[in-house]
């Protein structure tokens, strides 16, 4: 088998350019659809204390070296969630950021350690705004490419059609036969045992140590988000509150929180939140992420009490984060994101 010549070798280029140079339009494009509605580009720093607090997120460590030769730890970030809600605190209402994250253990055709996260925050509006806002950056990103139809692995969208929007307890019943809120309790704790007898029920594999969340997340890699986004996107809202991240409880059912993902062609595109203000229970649920990371991974992250402070005095508002060069991949139709990166990062094997 011969070998892949480097990015950067110009025929290869030639080859990736045209999809590279509509990265750049679809980017302009949202930009001007964001400033029209009167929000403000802001550049958050990468380094930071913490790089985010969810129990699967693996990050960058590095060094700050300081005038007197001490060291102290930063992290880049895996979100520029925190930094943008300190702004929201400060005074800021509509407010977006567009550059780079890092994510470690992350390599694969939809996954890049370094990628370009659109990040943008309502402040005062429902998360319902920002499933239009979802709707309108598909379209855009399609009349910026000419493309009809956005397809991946055999799945195909119409990037025009207005979002299907379907409940994760829909989801887990359509797909999986399964009746999910039935094992979460009002107070959000999880039935564990109960949800493991109906995974067993619908046929999927399952083993004594499994946790609610391994056989939620099992239910959802198997059976639910192969179904998501054909023909056209899916919206999957109301997540249980135990997957809640730094989203507020729903005020419809306790047992679910105001939490979003966006999918197109079986692809994750997007994760939205009713944004938690609520600081005691916000650190709460950092702790318990952080136990369960260090139980698995053996390392937890620092919490970042700046942050916590500043939650205190957020306004209420909605943020949504959409991974852009999966978004690009689907409208130039290619098969990797590293395809639609003008730069990939080195060693495209790890």
């Amino acid at each position: 088998m011969s070998e892949v010549s480097p990015w950067w070798t110009p025929h290869r280029h030639a080859d990736r350019r045209p999809r590279l140079l509509a990265r750049n339009a679809i980017a302009a494009a949202i930009r001007d659809w964001l400033a029209a509605r009167d929000f403000i580009e802001v550049q958050t720093a990468a380094l930071q204390i913490s790089p985010g607090n969810e129990t699967h997120l693996s990050a960058f460590a590095t060094q700050a070296i300081l005038p007197d030769t001490t060291r102290a730890p930063f992290y880049l970030h895996t979100s520029p969630e925190f930094a943008c809600k300190k702004l929201l605190a400060a005074g800021e209402e509509r407010i977006f950021n567009f550059g780079p994250v890092w994510r470690n253990r992350e390599r694969g055709p939809l996954h890049h350690p370094e990628f370009t996260m659109l990040e943008w925050y309502r402040a005062g509006e429902t998360y319902e705004s920002l499933m239009a806002d979802c709707a309108a950056f598909i379209s855009l990103a399609a009349e910026k490419t000419g493309a009809k139809t956005f397809s991946f692995r055999g799945r195909e969208a119409d990037p025009f059609a207005e979002p299907e929007r379907l409940t994760v307890a829909d989801a887990f019943a359509r797909h999986a036969g399964i009746d999910l809120l039935a094992t979460v309790g009002h107070d959000g704790s999880t039935d564990r045992d109960a949800l493991h007898a109906a995974v067993s029920k619908a046929g999927m594999r399952t083993a004594t140590d499994d946790t609610w969340t391994d056989l939620f997340s099992r239910v959802m890699v198997e059976r639910i988000e192969p179904n998501l986004g054909s023909g056209r996107a899916t919206i999957l809202y109301e997540y249980p509150i135990s997957e809640a991240a730094l989203a507020r409880p729903s005020p419809r059912d306790p047992r679910v929180a105001e939490r979003f993902e966006l999918y197109c062609c079986g692809v994750e595109l997007a994760n939205a939140f009713g944004e938690l203000t609520d600081a005691d229970e916000q650190r709460r649920r950092f702790e318990a992420d952080m136990d369960e990371k260090e139980q698995i991974y053996g390392e937890r992250y620092p919490i970042d009490e700046d942050f916590l402070a500043a939650l205190k005095i957020m306004p209420q508002a909605s943020g949504s984060a959409l991974g852009f060069d999966r978004l690009v991949m689907l409208a130039t139709g290619a098969q990797r994101v590293d395809d639609v990166i003008w730069t990939p990062v080195a060693g495209g094997d790890y």
